[in-house]
């Protein structure tokens, strides 16, 4: 594998097992939904903990299981539908949009409520600031290609939730639909040979619609994102 290559060609990375797992339990369980501290401020938090090789091989373990346990849970989600219902829904890691599409309403928003407790506005949205911010390093302690394909998902998931998913599109929703579309093009643009953008967002990539972003604790509307051209700006390398 290329990235293995370049790791072992790059000088010695030292790693710590434990000390990730120490970092991983502050994380979990320091931050989140539960935590009387406002989202940007557990971001910014949460991204100065992963400062470091051990801390960015940590980030890339979270947006994995993320994407891991919120295709299981869509899965599962599926099953159930077809156990009630008879209807059968296809779940496809690489483009959820159709299942979203064709069965939005009958589908529960999956990252809101993972078991790993990650919140997708804290942990992940940081998880992914510092995958993007250390790209140039992510080949010295990981393979960056799934990596960025668990990207991909968190990011059609997360656009389909407010779509399809009746998933409140406010200020937090925005930072990290924009922390995703950043970090991957931070890894993108490292990666020697890229590959090809997934479905889900070569269909976002071809609108230009702005979207309206509300108040994180208000209805008000505050301001808009147009993400055909924010895409097509981050991701066209």
């Amino acid at each position: 594998m290329r990235w293995l290559r370049r790791l072992l060609g790059s000088g010695r990375v030292r790693l710590d097992a434990g000390r990730q797992q120490a970092l991983l339990r502050d994380v979990q369980y320091r931050y989140g939904a539960s935590v009387q501290i406002r989202f940007p401020e557990q971001v910014e938090a949460v991204t100065g903990l992963l400062n470091s090789d051990d801390g960015l091989v940590v980030a890339a373990r979270i947006v994995s299981q993320v994407a891991d346990e919120a295709h299981a849970d869509l899965q599962a989600q599926a099953h159930d539908v077809h156990r009630r219902t008879g209807r059968r829904l296809l779940v496809h890691r690489r483009n959820y949009r159709p299942l979203w599409k064709e069965a939005g309403p009958a589908l529960r928003w999956p990252l809101f409520a993972l078991p790993c407790g990650f919140h997708p506005y804290a942990q992940l949205a940081a998880a992914v600031a510092v995958v993007g911010g250390q790209a140039p390093r992510l080949h010295r302690v990981t393979d960056p290609n799934p990596l960025l394909t668990r990207v991909f998902e968190v990011l059609d998931l997360t656009t389909a939730g407010w779509e399809y998913g009746r998933v409140r599109l406010d200020t937090d929703a925005a930072a990290l639909a924009d922390r995703l579309i950043s970090s991957a093009g931070q890894v993108l643009a490292v990666m020697d040979d890229p590959p090809r953008l997934p479905p889900s967002v070569r269909e976002l990539m071809r609108r230009n619609n702005n979207l309206d972003v509300h108040d994180a604790s208000s209805p008000r509307t505050v301001g808009g994102i147009n993400l055909g051209a924010r895409m097509r700006e981050r991701l066209l390398v």
